[in-house]
């Protein structure tokens, strides 16, 4: 977290042209000059406007692959320099297999439109936090819901710092795929959360485990759960990723399977390794917890074992059951007496010292 924290807050983000604006140029890579490549692209755009674009970069493969340059905010006047300089230099072909210079678009996004779109998507993800905040507060106690909505962060930092250190382009699609990865992870925390409920209901009742063991009990228990649901999840995306990227070229379904693939493969370890040890963690700074884990681990020690015993005759028959069960076995062998004054199963019988009884006789 401190590597994305520190990429987002010096390198920042690279922003597509929705968010920042300007202008992209399209055009076929095939043509009667041969086929166009990146470098070339870059060359002709340099010489015919004096600056260099801000990418030059290649959609698809084969015979529909398509270059596409972004550069700042070009002017008619610019736009129509440029795109008469890459007619010339490669001659693309359009649909019909000839030489055309309509086979080469534009289209400009203005700053203003660009700012739009970025208050929107904050605006999106601002509501989709309130909500999950909602509900966890009201779903679960305060410890599980800070953990839950810490996690949340953890994976809205993780997955953005990813972005910035790698320079992945950040879309409206993006955006969208981010808020969906969200609340799957937040659906994998629930259910691994719902086991820890489960496991921890009245723990300090009983001394056979601490709570970090029970909730560590509910993660082992969850585990193929999660592993299983995110493999199923990974399958499709990966399947998009092949369509965009070798099929159609779209850079759009590219952007929106990019972040769900980082967003689940997150998701699912914050879910496991970060949000139950996070409640353990606030968990075992309150009284209740310390206390319960210092009678159990003093349960286990053998000196203590007689004290355990008798301190959990008042908590039922399920107590008396770990009661006996704390009893050490060479103690039994002996004949040491596991609960009270009954013998442990199987023990041999103690013949009483001192002088005999010889009543009866």
């Amino acid at each position: 977290m401190l590597a994305c924290i520190l990429s987002i807050a010096i390198k920042g983000f690279t922003f597509g042209i929705d968010f920042e604006g300007g202008t992209k140029v399209s055009m076929p890579t095939a043509g009667q000059n041969g086929t166009a490549t990146v470098q070339q692209v870059e060359d002709v755009f340099s010489k015919t406007l004096g600056k260099s674009p801000e990418s030059v970069v290649l959609v698809g493969n084969g015979a529909s692959a398509t270059v596409q340059i972004r550069s700042e905010t070009l002017d008619n006047q610019e736009t129509e320099k440029l795109r008469d300089a890459l007619y010339e230099a490669f001659k693309p072909k359009g649909s019909d297999g000839q030489a055309s210079k309509q086979a080469i678009s534009d289209s400009a996004v203005s700053e203003t439109w660009g700012g739009q779109i970025t208050k929107k998507a904050l605006l999106a993800l601002g509501v989709f936090l309130v909500l999950a905040a909602i509900y966890i507060t009201f779903r679960y106690e305060r410890y599980m819901a800070m953990s839950a909505l810490l996690t949340l962060v953890f994976d809205l930092v993780t997955t953005a710092g990813v972005y910035s250190i790698v320079g992945f382009e950040v879309t409206p699609a993006t955006v969208i795929g981010l808020l969906t990865i969200l609340g799957f992870s937040l659906y994998d925390t629930v259910i691994v959360f719902d086991k820890v409920e489960e496991n921890t209901h009245g723990f300090e009742h009983t001394t056979r485990r601490t709570f970090a063991e029970q909730a560590n009990l509910a993660v082992n228990q969850t585990f193929m759960r999660s592993i299983n649901t995110s493999l199923i999840s990974v399958l499709p995306i990966l399947a998009l990723m092949v369509v965009a990227v070798w099929l159609l070229g779209v850079g759009t379904l590219m952007d929106l399977a990019l972040v769900q693939l980082v967003g689940v493969i997150v998701g699912t370890y914050s879910s496991i390794f970060f949000a139950t040890p996070l409640l353990v963690s606030l968990r075992e700074r309150t009284d209740l917890v310390r206390t319960h884990t210092r009678r159990v681990l003093n349960r286990r020690k053998p000196s203590a074992t007689k004290a355990s015993a008798s301190d959990v005759v008042t908590g039922g028959a399920a107590d008396l059951d770990e009661a006996a069960a704390a009893v050490p076995a060479e103690a039994a062998i002996g004949g040491t007496p596991a609960v009270g004054n009954k013998p442990a199963p199987g023990a041999k019988p103690s013949r009483p010292t001192g002088k005999r009884s010889t009543r009866g006789r």
